[in-house]
């Protein structure tokens, strides 16, 4: 089960990249239709050129996608039978049903002609498809007993705070996407916001959550507690996410640079996961 689980966890972060690239390619549209890519043909046609290659390319992962969601509920189902284990089953579940309702999102994406609000929300859901498979993974290598905090409740409430802004600074990434140049169709309406305005917005809960990193390193390190490996981990990622976008506002919003921005996003809010995860132990590994 724990290669399949990873199997999920990567596919849910490559359909993001290749999400960003239908987006970033103007490929949004390069299947006109849903489930079928244009009417009367499943698959692209020679006449869509290369947008339909790469928009048919996306959907191709959403059915490995399924599979390895199903997989991995049905492993987790057949081991709560053999060890009563329901945190792994009902995770699973979660992610099965976020797999199906995003597929389902994607149809109406292409039906409203790839509205920016819904397009937004397509990618929110991909990132939070990301955090649940991530927290899959931290509970499938811990035993199923009851847990408890392994940390001053100082440190935890920092790290739910450094969480929410996290979240917040999403938002506005969002927003501040759904507002600029990258459609993902030039025929495109953008939502109407000032992409300029926005991305300052956008930086400012960065920055906090940046400095709310450094307290949590800071102080994890210095009490050697249980999520040091991991605030360190989210500190190098989230460093690396801030010098990426400052590089991408500063030199008009590459389409490399604004990808790698969205991929590292996943990635963060998924480390993010695993430090709140990491605030309490099983109890028998209690010192």
């Amino acid at each position: 089960m724990r290669i399949t689980a990873w199997i999920s966890f990567v596919l849910n972060v490559a359909i993001i990249a290749t999400g960003g690239t239908v987006r970033l390619t103007g490929s949004g549209l390069g299947c006109s239709d849903w489930p079928v890519c244009t009417p009367g043909s499943l698959v692209p046609t020679p006449e869509l050129g290369i947008h339909g290659v790469i928009e048919f390319t996306n959907r191709t992962i959403s059915g490995p996608l399924l599979l390895a969601a199903i997989a991995v509920f049905v492993l987790s189902w057949r081991l709560r039978s053999r060890t009563g284990r329901r945190d792994l089953r009902a995770i699973s579940a979660v992610v099965l049903g976020l797999v199906v309702a995003q597929a389902l999102v994607g149809a109406f994406v292409v039906w409203f002609h790839l509205n920016a609000n819904l397009v937004g929300f397509h990618y929110v859901a991909s990132l939070v498809l990301v955090c649940v498979t991530a927290a899959f993974l931290v509970r499938m290598y811990e035993p199923p007993l009851p847990r408890e905090r392994a940390v001053p409740k100082g440190f935890a409430i920092t790290t739910h705070i450094t969480t929410f802004v996290m979240a917040i600074t999403v938002v506005f990434g969002v927003l501040t996407t759904g507002a600029g140049p990258h459609s993902g169709d030039a025929a495109i309406v953008r939502d109407g916001f000032d992409a300029e305005l926005l991305s300052h917005v956008h930086a400012w809960p960065g920055y906090a959550a940046l400095t709310l990193t450094l307290v949590l390193v800071a102080w994890s390190v210095a009490r050697r507690l249980r999520p040091m490996r991991w605030s360190l981990a989210l500190l190098a990622v989230l460093v690396v996410q801030i010098l990426v976008g400052v590089y991408q506002a500063r030199n008009g919003l590459p389409p490399v640079a604004v990808g790698v921005h969205m991929v590292l996003a996943s990635l963060t809010a998924a480390t993010m996961t695993v430090v709140v995860l990491r605030l309490k132990r099983p109890a028998a590994l209690a010192s």
